[in-house]
């Protein structure tokens, strides 16, 4: 595995929350400004974190199972209180829209780069040593 993947794979789960964040912020007009996105972001950012220390998910970071599982899980589960916490609500209909996007996207790309690296590996052993 290349020394870059899991920053790259923490990237890639970071720019999951912000997208989940930008799209919500702006289907809700409620302001694209940095500091409005931070806002409600910090909470998701936080608990997507806690859930990379929690699974130690840079050991094998692009993994749907568990780590995959497990910091989306954590990502959701962690963010809500903290939501709370700042006044900010999450009601059911919140938590179902934010498990099902950040499910889609966090599993999704996990799922895509499996595919790659099997198809990888599957061309690596069509290749054989009369190439």
């Amino acid at each position: 595995m290349r020394s870059y993947t899991p920053l790259l794979a923490l990237v890639t789960d970071l720019v999951c929350v912000l997208v989940f964040v930008v799209v919500g912020k702006a289907d809700h007009a409620t302001g694209l400004a940095p500091a409005a996105v931070a806002g409600t972001a910090w909470p998701f950012v936080v608990a997507l974190l806690a859930g990379w220390l929690a699974t130690l998910a840079w050991r094998s970071p692009s993994r749907i199972w568990p780590t995959g599982v497990f910091v989306w899980a954590v990502t959701v589960i962690g963010a809500m209180p903290l939501r709370l916490l700042t006044g900010e609500g999450a009601p059911l209909s919140f938590v179902v829209v934010t498990s099902l996007f950040l499910v889609v996207t966090m599993l999704g790309w996990r799922t895509v780069a499996l595919l790659v690296s099997r198809k990888g590996r599957a061309s690596a052993r069509t290749v054989g040593p009369e190439a």
